[in-house]
């Protein structure tokens, strides 16, 4: 089996590094784990973000629970 490397444009390398990121958590954890894990930085996120300061951090943190949760499902 050959893995074929892809280039990713400079713009794109946040959201392929994050998206990365949570691949390798979803391999170390497990599918059912990962989405728990997800949903509950989705619930601190929204939590976080009920202050006007407390947004600057709570919104990447559901963001990023968000995405967890996605990579969980597929």
């Amino acid at each position: 089996m050959t893995t074929q490397k892809r280039h990713i444009p400079w713009y794109l390398w946040p959201f392929a590094a994050v998206w990365k990121l949570l691949a390798v958590i979803v391999e170390m954890t497990g599918r059912l784990l990962a989405m728990m894990i997800g949903i509950l930085l989705m619930l601190i996120g929204f939590i976080v973000s009920l202050t006007v300061v407390g947004a600057i951090v709570g919104v990447p943190l559901g963001i990023i629970g968000f995405l967890l949760f996605l990579k969980g499902i597929f």
